[in-house]
């Protein structure tokens, strides 16, 4: 498994799994994002990180197509997103929300049948990321802790053969330690499966220590952009972009 922050060997670039330019989106017509700009490739992490309102969640909701775009584009697996989300599921673009979409009155193995389709990977390969859900098979979702449940959730998106994987707030409500066994497993998901992944995540240091690049929201506009390694090294400059206080920090490496 690849630990936090460990090396991993320079990627060759390719045409990016999502490519958002200049997006502006918002509810009932009022803008929540104005003019992002962000992409990640194939095996690649992309943190959106920032606090509660930043428009994290309204960038995961038009990717996949659940909120109109008012103006610029969002590019998925070389088409354009539209407004068909079965469509853009089926073509390999998966949510995972923070309510983890599991059904929490039955039991796991139903959780993960109802998720399966006729391209799905084998269960048996999709449980090697996670083997405690093995003797939970039948056991109740509801019954689960957090940590399981968020386990599971993820199960279920894999099961979606999914090219690009968006993740809000994977830690919601978890314990450290649970955070501390996910995230680098997600990291290991990515570089396997050669699956783009796009992750909402408060925890600021994790976060980065398993992502490729991140964009630091506040206002719905992009504070700060960078590579994770670059990020890692400024600390003062992320939370500084977190709280809008950026004119005060210190000028580093990365680009707002």
């Amino acid at each position: 498994m690849t630990g936090p922050a460990a090396a991993r060997p320079a990627r060759s670039r390719t045409a990016p799994a999502l490519s958002i330019e200049g997006l502006t989106v918002g509810y009932g017509g009022i803008p929540a994002v104005r003019d992002l700009h962000a992409q990640v490739g194939p095996g690649e992490i992309l943190a959106l990180l920032g606090p509660n309102g930043a428009g994290k969640t309204t960038t995961l909701l038009a990717s996949v197509g659940a909120l109109p775009i008012l103006s610029g584009t969002i590019t998925a697996l070389g088409e354009p997103v539209d407004r068909r989300v079965e469509r853009n599921a089926r073509r390999g673009v998966t949510l995972v929300p923070d309510s983890r979409g599991v059904f929490h009155r039955l039991p796991v193995e139903d959780n993960l049948r109802l998720a399966r389709r006729k391209n799905s990977p084998a269960l048996d390969d999709v449980l090697d990321y996670f083997p405690k859900l093995r003797p939970l098979r039948g056991r109740r979702c509801g019954t689960l802790s957090g940590g399981e449940q968020q386990m599971l959730a993820l199960a279920k998106a894999l099961l979606c053969a999914p090219k690009v994987l968006l993740i809000d707030e994977l830690s919601l409500g978890l314990s450290p330690l649970a955070v501390e066994e996910l995230l680098p497993r997600l990291r290991e998901i990515a570089d396997d499966q050669h699956m783009a992944v796009v992750l909402v995540e408060q925890h600021i240091g994790l976060a980065l220590s398993i992502a490729d690049s991140a964009v630091v929201l506040h206002h719905g506009r992009a504070a700060l952009t960078g590579s994770a390694a670059e990020l890692r090294e400024r600390r003062d400059r992320v939370e500084a972009a977190y709280f809008g206080n950026l004119g005060n920090a210190a000028e580093g490496p990365a680009e707002n």
